[in-house]
């Protein structure tokens, strides 16, 4: 098994990267998910409720970020000084913001008052200690740090679609990091931990699968194959910590270093016992 895609996805919601190589820290791949769109009160927007942020190109640069939406460009840079309390689910991070010129100009862009926070260097954010034994550090990904998916998977899900008559869907409906090729559908459910360019990483809690999945990634249209309904048919989930479908394992890296395409995987420890799936009658 190895590597065959490796993505960061700057702005959250925003469109994917993909990477040859990339660096991962404790918080995750490096680079990904370190903007976010919020609203005036500081609440998360994704493409859940703006499709359009799936229009959003985002480019990393000194001290910000430069964003692309057709052909509407801004770099925007943060001061440290200014500051905005923002919230992901049920955490909550003291992040920089963009000023109010920035925020005016993207307001216009989505047709809605919107804010840009940055988890810069002083913000911090801990999650997951009842999944990962401890509290992991993450960004602004909706629960941990990295997304491990896998090449088979997506097959088996794929030929469940195109039986009930709909059309397959790309690995980019999941926004995965980390893709592994490998040979059977759904054997990630055992890997416990496993080691990729010499960085263990622990699968803690599966991945619970939302109306994102149904969205083309390119231009955020609700079309296509659905892969919730596809998922429904054998991942629904039967353990009530996780309710509905799943589709990929959320993780957290152990060790730090550097990963690259092609990268062999080797799987470290096993679980016992497969996560429960409810039986279609």
């Amino acid at each position: 098994m190895k590597v065959t895609g490796l993505n960061i996805h700057p702005l959250k919601s925003g469109r994917a990267i993909a990477q040859t190589s990339v660096s991962v820290q404790k918080d995750g791949l490096a680079g990904d998910r370190r903007f976010m769109l919020v609203d005036p009160d500081g609440k998360f927007i994704t493409q859940r409720e703006l499709q359009l942020l799936a229009q959003v190109e985002a480019k990393p640069m000194t001290g910000g970020v430069h964003l692309i939406l057709g052909t509407r460009t801004a770099n925007v840079t943060f001061d440290p000084a200014r500051r905005l309390d923002v919230r992901v689910w049920d955490s909550e991070v003291n992040a920089a913001v963009s000023d109010d010129s920035v925020n005016e100009t993207l307001s216009g862009w989505f047709g809605r008052a919107v804010k840009l926070v940055h988890m810069d260097e002083e913000a911090k954010r801990l999650v997951g200690e009842e999944w990962a034994g401890e509290a992991a550090p993450v960004g602004f990904a909706d629960g941990f740090p990295v997304l491990i998916t896998t090449t088979a998977s997506l097959a088996d899900l794929n030929v469940t679609l195109v039986a009930k008559g709909q059309e397959p869907v790309g690995m980019d409906r999941f926004r995965t990091n980390i893709l592994i090729d490998n040979d059977a559908p759904w054997e990630e459910d055992v890997w416990e931990s496993v080691e990729i360019g010499g960085i263990t990483f622990d699968l803690v809690k599966p991945c619970a699968r939302c109306i994102m999945t149904t969205q083309d990634q390119v231009t955020g249209e609700r079309i296509g194959g659905n892969p919730i309904q596809g998922l429904a048919e054998k991942r629904m989930s039967a353990d009530r910590r996780v309710p509905g479908v799943l589709f990929g394992w959320n993780a957290v890296p152990r060790t730090v270093g550097t990963i690259h395409l092609g990268d062999a995987m080797r799987i470290v420890t096993e679980r016992s016992d497969r996560w429960p799936m409810k039986i279609r009658a």
